[in-house]
């Protein structure tokens, strides 16, 4: 499985490609950023976000993209940047008939450090390890759309299964 994680941001949008399956060696087939200037106007922003996407999904070509799901933050207008930037990357990825997976932050940190209040620096360790690389993706937000993509892809067996167990359950309760 070859998925593209995105960390969703306005000003640094992380982007990392991953590929493999669950209990097997991962592999890191691209990282970086999608820039767009702060003082830029918003309209101008996410068409460069979009178009940053849209050549990381020219380029590796994912079956899957796996977003960080927004949640509540503090400041409303860091979390509204950071939810526009996410509708953006979904939906590139839909637009091309590419499954969208979302996970909190806490479901990540927890899927790649065994801790769902790990920190930055614990997630970019992890992330070394697991993809065998020199040194930590920098910025922070590279590594963490590489973390996006890891969980997904040892996270995805099992919600399929899931998902394929409730509807099988909704089927036999409209045969009955």
């Amino acid at each position: 499985m070859r998925v593209l994680g995105v960390d969703p941001g306005l000003t640094r949008c992380g982007v990392g490609v991953v590929e493999g399956v669950a209990g097997r060696p991962l592999t890191m087939l691209g990282v970086g950023v999608v820039r767009t200037p702060a003082d830029a106007e918003l309209g101008r922003r996410l068409v460069a976000v979009e178009q940053g996407i849209e050549q990381w999904l020219d380029e590796h070509r994912p079956e899957c993209v796996a977003v960080e799901r927004v949640f509540s933050q503090h400041n409303v207008r860091t979390v509204m940047g950071t939810a526009q930037a996410s509708a953006v990357a979904m939906l590139c990825a839909a637009r091309r008939g590419i499954p969208v997976a979302l996970h909190t932050p806490s479901e990540v940190k927890a899927a790649v450090t065994g801790s769902g209040r790990a920190d930055k620096a614990q997630v970019g360790a992890m992330v070394t390890r697991l993809l065998r690389l020199d040194a930590p993706p920098k910025p922070a937000d590279a590594a963490d759309a590489l973390a996006l993509a890891i969980c997904h892809i040892w996270r995805a067996p099992a919600q399929n299964r899931l998902q394929q167990a409730v509807a099988l359950h909704a089927s036999k309760g409209r045969t009955a």
